[in-house]
């Protein structure tokens, strides 16, 4: 049984179809990556499976049970985390608040004080800043803190949506080390990328969305060295 499994799901907002029938799996333990351009519908099917945009069709089961329509807090405390589009820290909360944030539905004192300490060590930067507000941090330390802030939660799976957009090139590459140290761990990942580049060369498989179908499903490695792919994708070679 997977871990995820996603099953011809449509989203709408309002009448605008944004999803038009996407299937995906995610097995316990992988990095698995949707690409596609803009607007090809990756960030809605992570917010459908996180229940912040509700799919009207289809269905969407975690660890065996049906989450298709349960509310985004019930979500979080079954075991799925997001780190969000543009990061959505809270500009006037220092950063060991934000993280604090993550750890909402839990009450587990020292566990969460553990994490926190996890956190610190995959992102050493963050506990450099521990006390300063997180609006006055470049947007690779931002990244960095949502990720933190998903972990917290202590997810089985973990909703990554585009890590790098917006972030000085060599923080990206810290980044990236990282979710492949976070999936090393124990955690399950689903990552959302526009740079196709970074993203197949950390997952184990993949799926090409356009316009709000798959289009493609494939082993990463496959994916690289696919013409279709590489023309649209990756700059015309891998």
């Amino acid at each position: 049984m997977s871990l995820l499994e996603v099953e011809d799901i449509q989203t709408y907002y309002g009448n605008i179809q944004a999803l038009k029938g996407i299937s995906l799996t995610v097995e316990e333990g992988e990095i698995v990556t949707l690409i596609g351009s803009n607007g090809a519908g990756k960030s809605t099917t992570l917010r459908s499976i996180s229940g912040l945009t509700p799919a009207r069709r289809g269905s969407i089961r975690f660890a065996g049970q049906d989450i298709t329509e349960r509310p985004p807090q019930d979500i979080v405390g079954l075991g799925i985390a997001q780190s969000p589009e543009g990061r959505h820290c809270f500009p006037r909360m220092t950063v060991r608040e934000n993280l604090d944030l993550g750890a909402f539905l839990r009450n587990d004192k020292d566990e969460i004080e553990a994490d926190m300490e996890r956190v610190f060590d995959l992102f050493p930067r963050l506990k450099e800043r521990e006390k300063q507000k997180a609006g006055t941090m470049s947007g690779g330390e931002q990244q960095m803190l949502a990720i933190g802030r998903a972990l917290m939660g202590r997810p089985k799976l973990l909703l990554l949506d585009e890590p790098s957009m917006g972030i000085a090139p060599i923080l990206v590459e810290r980044i990236y080390e990282t979710i492949v140290e976070i999936n090393e761990q124990g955690t399950t990942i689903l990552l959302v990328e526009q740079n196709a580049n970074y993203a197949l060369e950390v997952s184990r498989r993949g799926y090409v969305l356009e316009t709000g179908k798959v289009v493609i499903e494939d082993a990463s490695d496959a994916l690289r060295v696919n013409p279709d792919v590489q023309a649209a994708y990756l700059g015309g070679a891998a």
